[in-house]
């Protein structure tokens, strides 16, 4: 029985755990955000396309009924679009149970793409993107070195959004510091109002030893770490905020979260800021800090 043979570390979104992964990059070829360290030890590159086939031949001969993969490393939609369509083409034709493709999204890579070649990945089953809003806030997005700007991560998911693309987008809890975190929080819950993405999900600030220098010495002034109470004011703020214009399928079940949630916003609104203030009171239990990780 063939195997495939991952260029390690391998990375993938938590729903993703089950499902089929081909790598068709390796690393980002962004790679500067400061709150990241997935993928410092790789130099990006794009697959050649006879490996990738490869790689798909043993995965149909190892997984035949595979519903759904997941495209990696971090950048996948960086390639021309008729890159990845053959590689799309492929899978259709080798898993014939095939029914998701999915992949990260860096900012560029939306707005570089346009509206009718998402259309056409689209096509090919490549219906889900994994998306790091990470924050609201030019400034703080400029700190963090995300290498995006507000507008232009509208721009960019409302061409998913047309396109008939789903989107996951992520937030991370705690990027703005004890200083900055209202800001942080009220940009960040404005932008998601404004592009009303299919899943929104929260991460906590959790930086790998790698990273926290180039962090701190990036933010541009004295970081203060969020504490748990700091987190809950956060996750309260954001939820009471989020007004999208159709559902949100909303989680902070990631394991780095103090507190999980899930529901769908706004419906779930009232519920779910009953659960944080009983956080806050101290009625509910927290997850313990030896049990949060990336």
């Amino acid at each position: 029985m063939p195997e495939l043979a991952y260029d390690l570390p391998l990375y993938r979104p938590p729903s993703e755990g089950e499902n089929l992964i081909i790598q068709v990059t390796l690393g980002c070829s962004f790679n500067r955000c400061t709150f990241c360290s997935m993928y410092k030890s790789k130099e990006f590159q794009a697959r050649d396309l006879a490996e990738v086939f490869s790689d798909i031949a043993s995965a149909a001969e190892m997984q035949s009924d595979a519903r759904r993969v997941f495209l990696a490393d971090g950048d996948a939609l960086v390639l021309p679009t008729d890159h990845l369509v053959a590689i799309l083409d492929r899978l259709r034709t080798s898993l014939p149970e095939l029914q998701r493709v999915s992949s990260y999204a860096l900012p560029a890579n939306l707005l570089k793409k346009s509206v009718d070649e998402l259309r056409i990945l689209r096509e090919h089953k490549l219906t889900l993107v994994y998306y790091g809003i990470e924050s609201g806030s030019t400034d703080i997005l400029r700190r963090i070195r995300k290498g995006a700007t507000p507008q232009g991560m509208i721009d960019g998911l409302n061409k998913a959004r047309e396109a008939g693309i789903k989107t996951s987008c992520t937030v991370i809890l705690g990027a703005g510091g004890m200083n900055r975190w209202r800001e942080h929080i009220e940009a960040t819950a404005e932008l998601v109002n404004a592009v009303a993405p299919n899943f929104v999900s929260t991460l906590q600030l959790t930086l790998d030893e790698t990273a926290r220098k180039d962090f701190l010495a990036n933010f541009g002034e004295p970081f203060v770490f969020q504490n748990d109470e700091g987190i809950l004011a956060e996750q309260e703020l954001f939820v009471s905020l989020l007004l999208p214009r159709s559902p949100v399928i909303f989680r902070s079940n990631h394991a780095s979260n103090a507190l999980p949630l899930a529901g769908t916003l706004p419906k779930d609104r009232l519920r779910l800021l009953a659960v944080i203030a009983a956080a806050r009171q101290g009625t509910l239990p927290l997850r313990p800090a030896w049990m949060r990780a990336l």
